[in-house]
């Protein structure tokens, strides 16, 4: 169950990683786009470069923390020598989406299709998840009795001062102040994706919604988010169809049409253009509901 050299958990059902942790002294494994069927918080304790997340560049240095949901492609490309810890859990082991309202990350450190995808902490904060992450080694180097269980519960601090940092430290959209116009924009075309990007697919439509042209509303969400408005929507999208094929049973038929597709064909192109792989196998890798029993 347990690999003492690297600090993972295995699945004994599956017999895959359920849970790894180990400290790094350079990200040479991470120069090469990756697409990993897990989570992963990436600590960078020292050096800087360039971490790549989806199509976006972030320069990194030292007290960042990076995070990916499954499947979300990201690099990172080192100026000089880097360090860190790298935290990775499958979905079967802790399920995001069930317990988000005891630990409310889904949204704010994955899946968060409106903010940059790390956080800075300070020396305290620095202290505290440094002092959680040795807890993580001891405990699976002496191999205790409910040893799943209580790497759990430090799993979930970790997730638990991750998202409060990130909510005090990030506003909720990132411009001057004196763009109230603008700021406003953002924040009603939030709320109109999180309503209706089940049946509006198009920035034509949502611009329509909010009374100004496709290309002053492009201008708008690219200054804020540094995206089009074509790739919040798709995010949206994508975000709900992974949440739908891993906590039902439904079929990929099904989960198109509750998303506007009829078309069950043009909406696995759709997702797997998003994420390089085939809604079945998103299911078969990520897994359906099985961590339903945590």
């Amino acid at each position: 169950m347990i690999d003492n050299q690297t600090y993972t958990l295995v699945d004994n059902q599956s017999g895959e990683m359920a849970f790894k942790l180990y400290r790094f002294e350079s990200l040479r494994h991470f120069d090469q786009i990756q697409r990993l069927n897990h989570y992963s918080i990436i600590w960078i304790q020292s050096g800087n470069g360039i971490a790549m997340i989806d199509t976006e560049k972030y320069a990194y240095s030292a007290d960042q923390i990076f995070t990916c949901a499954p499947y979300q492609p990201f690099m990172f490309q080192a100026d000089i020598r880097t360090q860190g810890v790298v935290i990775s859990f499958h979905p079967n082991f802790f399920c995001i989406h069930k317990h988000h309202t005891e630990i409310a990350c889904d949204g704010v450190l994955f899946n968060n299709i409106y903010q940059s995808p790390y956080l800075v902490i300070n020396k305290s904060e620095n202290e505290k998840l440094g002092w959680i992450v040795s807890e993580i080694e001891k405990d699976i180097q002496q191999n205790h009795l409910a040893i799943s269980e209580s790497v759990l519960s430090y799993l979930k601090l970790i997730l638990i001062n991750c998202s409060r940092i990130k909510k005090n430290n990030y506003p909720e959209i990132q411009l001057d102040e004196t763009q109230d116009q603008e700021k406003f924009i953002v924040q009603r075309l939030k709320e109109f994706i999180e309503t209706k990007f089940k049946a509006l697919h198009s920035p034509k439509e949502y611009a329509d919604l909010l009374n100004i042209s496709p290309n002053a509303l492009s201008k708008v969400v690219k200054t804020a988010c540094n995206k089009t408005p074509s790739a919040l929507i798709a995010e949206r999208i994508i975000i709900e169809a992974k949440r739908e094929l891993y906590l039902t049973d439904k079929s990929v038929e099904e989960i198109a049409s509750e998303l506007g597709y009829e078309d069950t064909f043009y909406f696995s192109r759709f997702f797997k253009k998003h994420t390089n792989i085939s809604p079945s196998i998103y299911r078969k890798t990520v897994g359906y509901n099985r961590a339903a029993s945590l």
